[in-house]
């Protein structure tokens, strides 16, 4: 059985740091894991490790852009339409990976995400190839410093989960950027700010009310109160969005996502048993 995860996310949210800690998570517990990178835009020093299979093989953003005189946006969306239409390249690339972990690094255009059939058709695709498919969808931990860029993540993680209808998980990428504990003294400022656990959760596991009040619990923005209000409300008659917390100086944390994302595809359930050494018939010649 092979495995695909589909990494998503916005521009920035640290999809190709994070499929290289991935990878080498990986590989340092003796499975067999190997990057492809989707995105025509990506420059050669990118990647820590050179993907396996490569888009840029096929199409680049920078030739599109030279020879089709798009720009960047209309650009990325023919690179994708292009690759549909050569499905059968990538059908041959994946050919020579049997049993294997594909970590698939995709651009940072939303719009491919949340609007565009592409990434779906993708996914049946992979699906068809007989391979068992998930998304991991990042945004930064610095949306927690305003509410409204928060939850404006929030409902493109759900409309992106709702296009694709694949196995799904969202992570809150750079959590090293943001510290819960009190500050020391001599310490430096976290990026993204200290909060309280508690308001840490209130991020990972969505509170509507967050968009509804001001840190005081005062109404605010009047102009648009009804608009929070419905968007409150479609988020708790929905509650598909929540966030795994991703700190990649933390092993640990890295550890636990891994979990999540081989349980959501299932990883391993599909494997037959593999018979064990038999020292008499010479499995171990230098033992012998």
């Amino acid at each position: 059985m092979r495995y695909a995860v589909l990494v998503t996310g916005p521009a920035g949210a640290g999809k190709s740091t994070f499929s290289t800690a991935f990878a080498t998570h990986l590989r340092m517990a003796r499975r067999t894991a190997h990057t492809v990178n989707l995105d025509p835009a990506a420059t050669g020093d990118a990647f820590e490790y050179e993907p396996a299979i490569d888009i840029r093989e096929l199409v680049t953003l920078e030739d599109v852009m030279t020879e089709m005189g798009m720009g960047p946006n209309g650009g990325l969306v023919y690179c994708f339409e292009y690759l549909l239409q050569n499905m059968d390249w990538l059908e041959d690339e994946l050919g020579g990976y049997d049993e294997d972990y594909l970590i698939i690094d995709c651009p940072g255009q939303i719009e491919l995400y949340t609007h565009h059939p592409f990434l779906p058709i993708l996914a049946r695709n992979l699906q068809r190839m007989g391979i068992r498919t998930c998304a991991a969808y990042l945004i930064d931990s610095q949306f927690m410093e305003d509410r409204y860029k928060f939850f404006s993540g929030v409902l493109s993680a759900m409309s992106a989960m709702v296009n694709l209808e694949i196995p799904w998980i969202n992570i809150m990428s750079k959590m090293d950027l943001v510290s819960p504990a009190p500050s020391s003294e001599g310490a430096s400022e976290p990026r993204n700010g200290r909060r309280t656990r508690r308001d840490i959760s209130r991020y990972l596991d969505p509170d509507p009310l967050l968009l509804a009040t001001a840190r005081d619990g005062r109404v605010e923005n009047g102009r648009f109160h009804d608009l929070n209000r419905a968007l409150v409300q479609l988020i708790e008659d929905h509650p598909l969005v929540s966030f795994l917390p991703l700190d990649l100086t933390s092993t640990e944390s890295l550890e636990v996502v891994v979990s999540h994302i081989d349980f959501t595809m299932q990883y391993g359930e599909d494997e037959e048993p593999k018979e064990p050494n038999d020292l008499d018939e010479g499995d171990f010649p230098e033992a012998e």
